[in-house]
Order: C-alpha cells, then structure tokens, then sequence
C-alpha cells in the first residue's frame, strides 16, 4: 500500500492546480456597446480566463467607482481626458508591465504620443478605440422640418433658431458635463479648457438658450434613440452614431448620418488601464495584450464602429468603416483637438451648471 502514501498528495497537487485553473478570472468594466462578444469568447477558449462583463454608460459613473477604491475590476476603459488623467494622479491605476504586453509594439505610435499629455511615457495606458464627439443626423427628417438648416456645422444645434424647428423631431444631448463643455467653449471662441468664470456663465447662456428644445439627455442610448427614429438630432460620439446608422438601415428606417463638425471636433481616446487593486493583474496584462493582436482590433472595429489605434488592423476592417472620413478621420488636422484634465473647483463648478442646465433653470 506504500503507492497510496505517494499516489494522494499527488492527486491533492493536481486537484489543486485544476481548481487555480478554473478559478482563474478577469474583471472588465467597460462602455456599453463597446466590443465584439466573440473576442470575449475566443480569450476564454485561448487562455482559459473567464471573463466577468459589466458595463457604464458615463465617465462621472467610472470615475465615481474607481476613486472610491476596491472596485473589484481589472480592466477599466477611462477616456484619456478628463477622467484617465486624474485617475493616474489618484495613483487609482497601476503602471502596466510592459514586458507582459509584446503586442504593445503594434500600436500607432504619432496615437499613444497624443494621450501622453495625460500618461506621460504612456506608462498607465493603451489606446483601445478612438473618435470624436459630433452630431448623430436624420437628414430626411431635419431637412423637411429647416430646409436651410447647416447640416455640417455646430450651429444646427447650438443656434436657438435651428434647434427650435428641430425641437419636433427629437434633439438629444449626450448626458455628461465633461464631455460637451469643452465643445461649447471651442465654439464660443474659448479655451476648452477654460476655468474663467465668465467663460462658464456664457457657456451656460448658449445651452440655456436651447434647453427648451431638447427632448432627452442621453449617454449610450443615442444609438437606439437615432435608429428607432425618436431623436433627429444627437450631440453623440462618432462611433454610436455610426452603429445607429447600420441598425437603423437593418430596421428600414430613414438613413442616419454622424457628422464631425466643418468647424472643430473633439478626440476622444478609450484607454485599456488596470486599476492599482485590480485583484488579477496578472491577467489583465494577458487580455491586453490578446486585445492588441491586429485581428482582434479588427473585430472590435467591424463591430463597434470605432477606429483603433493598430494599423496593421485595417486592411482587415469592413471598407464602409475604414473608408469613411467621418469615422476614420485625418487626427493630423487642426479641426480634431483634445483636452486636459480640470482642476477639482473647476469641476464643482462645472457640475453645478451642468445640473440648472439639464434642470432647465
């Protein structure tokens, strides 16, 4: 009987093993909408990694969660400004190991050094997707309310004499302070990342100037709202926009059209960060650098209609999507800018106009 002396701690050894296998877990918390299910599918046939989904719909709801501290995840998707910046200053995410990550040397480089005003060195971050804040249209549907209305220009709907022909039809406004702002500031002539009182309260004059007209405050549900038809009119980012568009064409419902402004647009850049207590670090670098194979970027890409940040991605990526202007655009150009993080009285500020606005007093 002496084989059972050895044979059992044997056995213990390899059930143990078995058990760190299937414990072995990923926790992501992401945008909705925001990537291809069967990538999801194909890390967990690849590594063996269970991954755990949830999703947000607003940077105030990922900041809120991160800041607070033992959130559970590890992988977040913060947009590179405001919230991935005060985020590395928080010291609420972990520098990532880059000798994990081989994949990293895959990424557009003139792209990462964009994102360096808020990673310096890249240290914390890899761009997942980009694009830009603009108008989701129904063109058939606004053209039949203002003939003359500017369909390539801010003024459709910051101008209270379009937004008000518009108002019929639907006009959404995307439901985050840091996110619009900024492009009321540029419009107004302004630094985006204005602080001035002054610049606010005009600021808060020209939103005011249309809140009558505004039917919905919406972040992450413009998709449904522009392809089932309910808004004509959506302040959005590019890649929602274009996702209303395919659906909307699916349902038989009047074409809808993103629109990156005549006049400027924002970058946004979606960061692939693991938080400080992320409890499975270890992980998180394998599902990053899985992500940053050009294949995969492609996928997320075809199904989410947003660019990527792999070039060698884009011979793979459906040509209605890479050759379109509007979702791929020209980030060389001085229309596209970004902006820098505020300072936290800057903030309170800017969220105490944010809520008379939505409030409409």
């Amino acid at each position: 009987m002496g084989w059972v002396r050895w044979l059992v701690p044997v056995l213990l050894l390899l059930s143990g093993q078995a058990a760190l296998a299937q414990d072995r877990v990923l926790n992501v918390y992401n945008w909705t909408d925001y990537i291809d299910p069967k990538v999801l599918e194909r890390f967990t046939n690849e590594t063996g990694i269970k991954v755990r989904y949830d999703v947000y719909d607003s940077l105030e709801t990922l900041e809120g969660k991160l800041l607070a501290g033992s959130s559970g995840y590890d992988i977040v998707v913060p947009t590179a400004e405001p919230t991935f910046s005060r985020l590395i200053a928080a010291k609420a995410l972990r520098p990532l190991d880059r000798a994990k990550i081989p994949n990293w040397s895959n990424l557009d480089s003139k792209l990462m050094q964009r994102v360096q005003v808020s990673d310096p060195g890249n240290a914390h971050g890899a761009i997942y997707l980009w694009g830009t804040v603009g108008l989701g249209v129904i063109p058939e549907r606004i053209q039949a309310l203002d003939p003359g209305a500017p369909m390539d220009s801010w003024d459709l709907l910051l101008k209270p004499e379009h937004a008000k022909k518009l108002a019929g039809c639907g006009i959404t406004v995307m439901d985050s302070a840091i996110d619009t702002i900024p492009s009321v500031l540029k419009y107004l002539g302004r630094n985006p990342e204005s602080t001035d009182t002054k610049d606010l309260a005009e600021v808060e004059r020209t939103l005011m100037a249309i809140r009558p007209y505004i039917r919905t405050f919406a972040s992450g549900g413009a998709v449904e709202a522009l392809a089932g038809g309910q808004t004509c009119l959506a302040m959005t980012y590019s890649g929602d926009v274009i996702q209303a568009s395919a659906r909307a064409k699916e349902a038989g419902q009047p074409a809808v059209r993103y629109i990156a402004p005549k006049e400027f647009a924002a970058l946004t850049f979606d960061m692939l960060a693991v938080p400080a207590d992320a409890p499975h670090p270890a992980e998180a670098m394998q599902f990053i650098n899985f992500l940053l194979q050009p294949d995969v970027m492609a996928a997320i890409t075809n199904q989410v209609h947003y660019p990527n940040a792999v070039p060698a991605s884009r011979d793979k990526i459906a040509p209605e999507v890479r050759d379109d202007p509007d979702v791929y655009p020209d980030t060389a150009s001085p229309r596209f800018f970004t902006v820098r993080a505020t300072p936290q009285s800057a903030d309170r500020q800017r969220t105490r106009m944010w809520a008379r606005f939505k409030a409409g007093r």
